[in-house]
């Protein structure tokens, strides 16, 4: 990334894709479809002035776009659409419509310049795939159950076939992650070194695997930043508030959760560490996100050095 140039900010709706230059000004629409996108792509390759190009997810519309303009290759990022919106309110742009959008996401790329990272592979994005529908099928298993203890009795039968149909799905779904991650050597061999760790199970291993990749690769205070189980301070002149976790991938901090009940159960280190937290006076739920952060640091270092489950290092 250069430090001057042309910064470009992309709203992607189904059908079109409204685009913002700054500093020029300058906006144009193109077609969100395959012709549309290979105008796009060769009018910003045709130029030598592009620092950054900014998009945010819109489940899924995007993903055409990024694919084509990082082939290009061109410098692309999708950024989180919580900090953009956070940003707009910032600059004062209150109103929301997609030209306004795409104006925000070119003057967020000019003034913060997020990192271009790497699209991820084909075989990653099938694991996301995967992964993705297992958490749609546990909502809708989740819901179909919690409708069966309010439904009349002539409609239980209905629910309960429902259920089991989508428990067999459920078990096919399983099946293709396993199947995705023993395809991999490195996946095989990590997902192998996690689940040496008491408390870690499949669901765990394969969402870090999928949804945390950064996973061995940065320090114990960055991941816990990343996944959003680091205690944030709330001080201001002489209060002191109370420390609080906040943002983070909420569906790795979800699956970690789980694991880490589990862990407190099962794993001695584990709950070695949140007995000795709640000896101290903490309460429970601050003693089990706790827990959650030194769960999360073990695997991290185990990932990094590529060992296997030792209880007294870990301790």
């Amino acid at each position: 990334m250069t430090a001057s140039g042309t910064f470009i900010g992309i709203d992607v709706a189904k059908r079109q894709l409204d685009v913002m230059e700054r500093p020029s000004g300058e906006r144009w629409t193109a077609v969100n479809d395959v012709g549309g996108i290979a105008g796009l792509v060769e009018r910003l390759r045709a130029r030598s002035d592009v620092a950054l190009i900014v998009l945010e997810p819109t489940g899924g519309y995007e993903m055409p776009v990024v694919a084509a303009l990082s082939a290009a290759p061109l410098p692309v990022v999708v950024v989180n659409a919580r900090q953009v919106r956070d940003f707009a309110r910032a600059v004062g742009k209150l109103a929301k419509t997609d030209t306004i959008d795409a104006a925000v996401l070119a003057q967020f790329a000019e003034a913060v310049r997020p990192e271009v990272r790497a699209l991820p592979d084909e075989l990653t994005q099938t694991l996301h795939g995967w992964l993705g529908r297992r958490r749609q099928l546990l909502e809708m298993v989740l819901a179909e159950e919690q409708r069966l203890a309010m439904a009349a009795r002539v409609i239980r039968p209905q629910i309960q076939a429902h259920v089991v149909w989508l428990r067999s799905q459920l078990r096919d779904v399983d099946g293709e992650l396993h199947t995705v991650i023993r395809s991999s050597p490195v996946w095989r061999e990590q997902e192998d070194l996690l689940r040496t760790v008491p408390g870690v199970g499949p669901v765990l291993a394969t969402t870090l695997l999928a949804d945390l990749p950064e996973l061995g690769r940065l320090n114990r205070k960055q991941i816990a930043a990343l996944v959003g189980v680091a205690p944030l301070n709330w001080d201001s002149g002489q209060h002191r508030g109370t420390r609080h976790i906040w943002g983070g991938r909420a569906p790795v901090r979800t699956t970690l959760y789980m694991a880490t009940v589990s862990a407190v159960r099962c794993n001695p280190v584990i709950r070695a560490f949140f007995d000795r937290l709640c000896a101290a006076g903490k309460p429970k739920k601050v003693a089990l996100t706790a827990c959650m952060r030194k769960l999360l640091t073990i695997l991290n270092a185990m990932i990094q050095h590529r060992t296997g489950w030792k209880p007294a290092l870990a301790a």
